[in-house]
């Protein structure tokens, strides 16, 4: 039996999603445990002794536990030195920006757009919250797509990197979230974004995790509501 450094705690079609692509592109061995959202595991005490945000994912490691998911990718890409540039290149600089930006600002603006009403009170406070984050959202696509057309080696190049399958998964929740009001995202509107999902769908490690997250066959351009074989989404 191959033994397994890492325990990924996940939920179906989570942030942890990253997190598993990466892991099966660099072949590494890994364990996963459900943290099952519909019964808030997320907030049980076993979990928030792991985690103590509460947030999914996190990643056992032997060198003890690590959250978030811009410093789960960039450790594994640090220890295990593949899927980024490493620290002794000039490039490491700008691809640490945009990794931590999708993170920050990105990824963080999507949260807001799909749960408005953790952000605001009232129906038309929360339309209108959204609609500001959503020109914010349109931005950073912009901005993001114009990086990736610059044709750095860590954007859409022939070795993936963590920040691809970073910019993909954040690419199907446009286009899945929220499920009452998904039209607002246009895919083809960033077409290097969108040549840099397309790539990511032909993978081995995101055919692995369409199979363990019911994901169905075109994930990243032309996203369905997930099915796992167990666990939820919400």
């Amino acid at each position: 039996m191959t033994h397994s450094p890492y325990t990924l705690y996940y939920a179906p079609d989570n942030a942890s999603l990253i997190i598993r692509l990466v892991l099966e592109e660099m072949g590494l061995p890994y364990k996963t445990q459900l943290v099952d959202r519909r019964i808030c595991e997320q907030r049980s005490p076993e979990y928030l002794a792991l985690n103590p945000a509460g947030s999914i994912p996190c990643l056992v490691t032997p060198q003890g536990v690590i959250s978030e998911t811009a410093a789960i990718l960039l450790w594994l890409a640090d220890t295990h030195q593949n899927m980024a540039p490493s620290t002794a290149v000039t490039e490491r600089g700008a691809f640490l920006k945009w990794l931590f930006y999708t993170s920050n600002t990105f990824h963080a603006n999507l949260r807001i757009n799909f749960y408005p009403s953790k952000f605001a009170d009232g129906e038309l406070a929360q339309n209108s919250i959204r609609q500001q984050i959503r020109r914010e959202i349109h931005t950073s696509l912009t901005l993001l797509d114009q990086v990736a057309s610059e044709g750095p080696s860590w954007l859409g190049a022939p070795q993936v990197s963590v920040l691809d399958y970073y910019l993909a998964c954040c690419l199907r929740w446009c286009g899945l979230y929220p499920a009452d009001d998904h039209h607002w995202f246009t895919l083809a509107n960033y077409p290097h974004l969108a040549a840099i999902a397309e790539r990511l769908e032909t993978r081995p490690a995101t055919h692995a995790a369409i199979m363990a997250e019911g994901l169905g066959s075109k994930p990243f351009t032309a996203p369905q509501m997930c099915n796992p074989p167990e666990g939820s989404a919400t």
